[in-house]
């Protein structure tokens, strides 16, 4: 190869990877300009929210807007009411998807298949089908303004399930049938070999169901009316009408909404894309 034939090689390369950054560069201020703005003008005063044309640096920084959203919702109750649901909620389907992933894989079942076909199913069925008929059993059984009626329909859900099983199925079998020989039963064999192998498709089943949780709107609004029984979500829309929907109210409640999010998607995103493709390959 000449010197020139390896020279326009190398500045084509070079070429193909600036482009690529600044391609990247570009969708990352694009994904990251909502964000940036939110918190940017959740610290910005009345004038520079409402100047034409947007203001993107705040030139006064205060603190107004928190102290505001205190006062206008109770802001710290209901973000204890959405931590709440979402932990508890996350806890309890993990739990649930592991016992089921582990049978599924490592149990013989009759008609395993079927079952599993059913779980599939319920991922099929769309929520706002099924929410007449929940909203019509807590209201029989006196379960509205609760933690109960929050968390009750989303315990147990068919993602979780799906995704460990996929994890699971890429353990080789002869590891079932070592720790059997060694005296392991089911829960041993689980929780001191499976589960710490498996820790990045848990870990995404956890993300995801968080934040589903986390961002619920209609079910909390729809089964409950009491202020201090709503979720986080339920008071930042009602700050559309409090202090005449001031939007730097409204920012800096989002603000404070996108914390948990903004953690779990910064330490646990290399869990997410692990645990997404467990199994993919085998």
């Amino acid at each position: 190869m000449s010197v020139r034939e390896e020279s326009g090689g190398l500045k084509g390369l070079s070429l193909g990877r600036v482009a690529r950054v600044v391609a990247l560069l570009v969708l990352a201020v694009v994904v990251l300009f909502p964000v940036y703005y939110t918190v940017v003008g959740s610290v910005m005063g009345p004038g520079d929210i409402a100047s034409a044309p947007p203001s993107l640096f705040p030139h006064s920084l205060t603190l107004s807007n928190y102290r505001g959203v205190f006062h206008a919702i109770p802001l710290g109750r209901q973000y204890l009411n959405s931590t709440l649901v979402a932990v508890v909620i996350t806890l309890a389907q993990i739990f649930c998807a592991v016992l089921s992933a582990y049978a599924f894989v490592f149990m013989a079942l009759p008609f395993k298949r079927a079952f599993f076909a059913l779980f599939l199913l319920t991922l099929m069925v769309p929520w706002e089908a099924i929410i007449i008929p929940n909203f019509l059993f807590m209201a029989d059984h006196q379960l509205r303004n609760n933690y109960l009626a929050l968390m009750l329909p989303f315990l147990a859900g068919g993602f979780g399930t799906f995704l460990l099983r996929q994890a699971f199925l890429s353990f080789p079998v002869e590891l079932r049938d070592a720790a059997t020989l060694d005296g392991a039963g089911h829960f041993r064999f689980l929780f001191r070999i499976l589960l710490p192998l498996s820790r990045p498709a848990m870990a995404s089943v956890g993300i995801f169901v968080f934040l589903s949780a986390w961002n619920q709107f209609f079910w909390p609004l729809l089964i409950t009316d009491s202020p201090n029984m709503q979720t986080l979500q339920i008071g930042l829309a009602s700050l559309n009408d409090a202090e005449q929907a001031n939007p730097g109210l409204i920012l800096a409640g989002v603000s404070m909404a996108l914390i948990p999010t903004a953690l779990l998607v910064a330490f646990g995103q290399r869990f997410l894309i692990r645990g997404l493709t467990a199994g993919a390959v085998r």
